[in-house]
């Protein structure tokens, strides 16, 4: 059969495919023709011969190879295999993985989280058992990289059941749940020391108490299984502790580093000493001379109470499971036994205000009503929560720390400068008691130059010597004149800082009063250099429900550095705080306050320049931290508030001593003046007059005396 001859339908699509391949063919032309000349340069310079050139056939157009496809299909997970994949993550597993949420995160600043945790526990155990703290602590360098810490105290004990869980459990303490000051929190802190060292070294926790005098000493050597959350017993035996009655020893090998300075494990013993001047540590750093901060006061810091929730401070969530949790039999008896300040007529107007009834069982209360019943809580007034939960500082321990620090910035300077010299050649045991009695001696060296007791500006007592004068003299206009103008710059000076000094804070109605100091400052003798020192206790206020109180401190003069921006001390349950300063709502605080009108000189939005120490510390039964390693407040509105209030009276005291410093250094300077030129002009006076000497004598103090008069008035 002929074939039939294609139709136009049909080549139409043939010359569409030969006009697209048109350019792939001379594309492959191309690329082969650039290889040719790339291989073969010289040959691409010499013209073949016109006989030659028609010998040369024609290469066949090269054609692109088909894209294979991959064939490779991806296999799809089932969720019954990814169901296999999925299981429990233990609390120390994932603290494994995130040690930096918890202070672990560079060398140095594991130690001094590691020895932060052993001392808070110390002073806790110590305090809840009303036993005066004596706490030892010593680094030994091991290497470079690898130090052994070692913290010891003479608390109460811990008994031989809780030992392994304590230091090789964590999440797992007796603090948590309960509403009162203490410096731990979580039951995480020590323990996740003893897991930084287990991690970094492979050596356990060595851990000694002893609850008794006529009770054994028994010797742990834990490691912590991070798979279960579970302590390991690697050792266990009873050991001979003759030289303590009770207490708790624990040692940690780690991967760490010592230096000094700031941010630095001396300066936070330095700083725990000043929040606790009750306690007497001893502290031993690796290639340095043992430093001693004695127990500047006897007295303990007072028992704190434990306290119910106050209804102002829960959530939602919150009250279902207390709802669904209680022992109570009516709704009425649940509100008046799991919360303070609830009291029957409260309870009846909270479950009134919510469609409720207090005889309701707490059973057949449903999701809805549970939440009409949070909402009538938070539309109820009711009394803030008590405060014996609280034990701030106090003023006159503010002070004794305060006095405590100079001796030992100083003397810390003093050892700087003479280290390496032959003194270091004598025993520890040696160096320590010359450390204690050098420290305890200049604290005995400390006197108060100066007090101020009066609750008015330092004008007042002149503007007072003005009017008895103004009385005997009061023909005299000029007096009058001065009088008028003493008074009007008095109220000017009084009346610049004080605008906003004391705006109320909520919850106040029933806040307890705190400690008051009936001086506004005194100047001490620190080394023969006066410095003025002050402190504020504010009384208790409630944030969320949380009581909370704030105090603040500060030392002006001495050796402290007079163009140096000042040194701030930040303090949350009697806990020192390095780390994170820019974060925090106290160094907020003392940024926000206006120093300018307290004539120390501030840049904006920058701590104050001078010779200034301030210390800030807030006691709380639940401190707002900002994370778990607890280096940082949180910013809430009412402490940042109560913050500044402390830092204004601070403020106001200061500026009165600066002032009457600067009138006392202008009277000193006027005095030379008089020292200097009257008896020029008695002697002037003698040669005009041609009197004897006893008269010129005579008329030099008649002249002095009017000239102090006129002065003072």
């Amino acid at each position: 059969m002929s074939k039939k001859p294609a139709t136009k339908r049909s080549q139409k699509p043939q010359q569409q495919a030969l006009s697209f391949a048109e350019p792939a063919k001379k594309a492959g032309k191309a690329e082969t023709a650039s290889r040719s000349k790339a291989s073969h340069a010289h040959a691409a310079a010499v013209k073949p011969a016109p006989a030659d050139a028609e010998k040369v056939r024609e290469a066949p157009p090269v054609e692109a190879a088909p894209q294979v496809a991959d064939t490779k299909v991806r296999m799809r997970v089932t969720a019954e295999k990814m169901g296999t994949q999925q299981r429990d993550i233990s609390i120390s597993e994932f603290f494994t993985k995130n040690r930096h949420l918890l202070g672990f995160d560079n060398a140095s600043r594991a130690l001094l989280t590691s020895i932060k945790e052993a001392v808070d526990n110390s002073l806790d155990a110590c305090e809840e058992a009303g036993i005066p703290p004596h706490i030892l602590i010593r680094i030994t360098e091991i290497s470079e990289t690898r130090y052994r810490m070692h913290v010891e105290d003479n608390g109460p004990g811990i008994i031989k059941a809780q030992i392994p869980k304590v230091f090789g459990k964590l999440l797992y303490g007796s603090k948590f749940h309960r509403l009162r000051q203490s410096r731990g929190q979580q039951g995480i802190g020590i323990s996740a020391a003893g897991m930084y060292g287990q991690l970094t070294t492979g050596k356990p926790v060595v851990v000694i108490s002893k609850t008794g005098a006529d009770k054994p000493a028994h010797n742990y050597h834990l490691t912590i299984d991070t798979t279960q959350n579970k302590p390991v017993i690697a050792h266990e035996a009873v050991v001979e502790w003759p030289h303590k009655e009770h207490g708790t020893s624990v040692e940690i090998e780690m991967e760490a580093s010592y230096k000094g300075g700031r941010k630095s494990v001396d300066e936070f013993i330095q700083m725990v000493a000043v929040a606790n001047p009750h306690a007497r540590i001893e502290y031993f750093a690796p290639g340095k001379a043992p430093v001693i901060y004695p127990q500047v006061t006897t007295e303990l810091p007072k028992e704190t109470k434990e306290i119910k929730p106050h209804p102002h401070g829960i959530e939602l969530g919150i009250l279902q499971r207390m709802l669904q949790g209680s022992m109570a039999r009516n709704l009425g008896g649940f509100l008046q036994g799991e919360f303070s300040r609830v009291s029957a007529a409260v309870a009846e107007e909270i479950c009134k205000t919510a469609g409720l009834s207090t005889a309701g069982q707490l059973k057949k209360v449903t999701p809805a009503e549970s939440e009409r019943l949070y909402q009538a809580i938070n539309q109820t007034k009711m009394m803030a929560p008590p405060t014996n939960c609280l034990a701030p500082i106090g003023e006159p321990a503010l002070i004794d720390g305060l006095k405590a620090l100079l001796v030992q910035r100083h003397i810390a300077e003093e050892e700087a400068a003479q280290r390496r010299k032959a003194e270091e050649a004598a025993s520890a045991a040696d160096a320590a008691q010359r450390a204690e009695a050098k420290v305890t001696e200049a604290l005995k060296n400390i006197v108060t130059v100066a007090q101020e007791s009066d609750d008015e500006d330092g004008e007042a007592d002149e503007v007072e010597d003005d009017l008895s004068k103004a009385k005997k003299l009061a023909k005299q206009k000029d007096v009058q004149k001065k009088l008028a103008r003493a008074k009007e710059v008095e109220a000017q000076a009084e009346a610049a800082p004080v605008a906003d000094a004391e705006a109320p804070a909520e919850g106040d109605a029933v806040a307890e009063a705190a400690p008051t100091n009936l001086a506004l400052g005194s100047v001490i003798n620190v080394f023969d250099k006066p410095v003025f020192v002050t402190a504020v206790t504010r009384s208790p206020r409630v944030y969320r429900g949380n009581p909370f109180q704030v105090e603040a401190a500060l030392a002006y003069g001495g050796d402290l550095g007079a163009d140096e921006l000042a040194t701030v001390c930040r303090f949350a349950n009697r806990v020192p705080l390095l780390y994170q300063q820019g974060a925090c709502a106290m160094s907020q605080a003392v940024m926000r306050t206006n120093w300018r009108g307290y004539d120390v000189e501030q840049a904006r939005g920058a701590l104050p320049t001078g010779p200034l120490l301030i210390v800030v510390h807030i006691a709380s039964v639940w401190v707002p931290f900002t994370s778990e390693a607890k280096e940082a407040v949180a910013h809430y509105d009412e402490i940042i508030n109560e913050l500044k209030f402390a830092l204004q009276e601070c403020g106001r005291r200061l500026s009165r001593h600066i002032r009457r410093r600067r009138r006392m250094a202008d009277e000193m300077k006027k005095a030379k003046y008089i020292e200097k030129y009257i008896p020029h002009i008695g002697a002037a006076l003698q040669d005009i007059l041609k009197f004897n000497d006893s008269k010129r004598d005579k008329l030099v103090d008649e002249l002095t005396g009017i000239l102090e008069r006129s002065r003072n008035m």
